[in-house]
């Protein structure tokens, strides 16, 4: 489907129903979520799902602040948008407790009290950055934003397939579809930004290959961030680097002045063939993560 507009692009988003709606998170069978168990090396996998989505209102707060957060188009997906992705991490929260795995009622806050100082501070430098170059820089952070989207999408299908519990997939079914919408209106707005200038394809991809970092990290710990990539897509193959090749960074590829970029699948295949052959038994996973942590 071609937009010419952005408009065109949050007219198709509104459009678009919700899946994880009050009426399908309560019909689901929580009393037997315990029935079947779930590999324990899932279970840092899920946590930091959960805080990535939750701390997406952080993330809103922060665009809000930038040309691109005050464009009514893309501020209108954004209210939408945050709210999906808080819920996402409200259902992996009460899915892990229903597993056995308890979490503090206050979660939520937690994980956004313990991003780092460092993070912020970076984040407001980017900003005060974003706001000189002013409206050319929409297309980075939609790019920016297409490229999380794709990324997230595959590890929530990876998850599914790998841990096959009944629940837990429904669950990301409902998780999956939403997310498939967030990705259709960050690439086809990104298309739309990127195609008004070379200098805002010049932008985007300078920042993409300087300062892309896999989803999550920098706010959550690095460590965290790469146990669940190699998790979810290291094997002796490199199957799974490869599933990510076609699905994330050849996608980008189709973006205008994203040709031939080579920074996110390079890193995610650093990161699976160092930690990969480490993730040999739960008991390693248990001493090496810290499974509870929030941190």
């Amino acid at each position: 489907m071609a937009f010419e507009s952005s408009k065109e692009v949050l007219d198709w988003y509104d459009k678009q129903e919700r899946t994880l709606t009050d009426e399908f998170i309560e019909a689901l069978p929580w009393n037997e979520v315990s029935d079947t168990p779930i590999d324990e090396k899932f279970i840092p996998v899920l946590l930091y799902m959960r805080d990535v989505e939750v701390l997406t209102e952080m993330y809103h707060r922060e665009l809000q602040r930038t040309p691109t957060g005050r464009d009514p188009v893309i501020s209108k997906f954004m209210e939408r948008w945050g709210i999906e992705e808080v819920t996402h991490g409200q259902v992996l929260d009460r899915f892990l407790n229903a597993m056995g795995y308890k979490t503090p009622e206050d979660w939520q806050k937690q994980t956004h009290r313990n991003v780092p100082k460092t993070y912020h501070a970076n984040t407001y430098l980017l900003t005060t950055i974003t706001n000189l170059l002013g409206s050319r820089f929409t297309a980075t952070h939609m790019a920016f934003g297409a490229i999380h989207e794709m990324s997230t999408g595959q590890a929530y299908r990876k998850m599914k397939e790998l841990a096959n519990h009944p629940v837990l997939s429904q669950i990301l079914d409902a998780i999956i579809k939403e997310e498939a919408a967030h990705t259709h209106f960050y690439r086809s707005v990104a298309r739309i930004e990127l195609a008004k200038s070379e200098t805002a394809q010049k932008i985007a991809r300078k920042v993409v290959e300087t300062f892309w970092r896999p989803v999550g990290q920098g706010s959550l710990a690095k460590e965290r961030t790469e146990y669940c990539i190699a998790a979810l897509f290291g094997d002796d193959s490199g199957d799974g680097v490869d599933l990510l090749d076609r699905t994330v960074t050849r996608r980008a590829h189709q973006l205008p002045g994203f040709e031939n970029l080579s920074k996110t699948t390079s890193r995610f295949r650093e990161i699976c063939q160092r930690l990969y052959p480490t993730l040999t038994s739960a008991a390693t996973v248990l001493v090496s993560i810290n499974l509870y942590a929030i941190v």
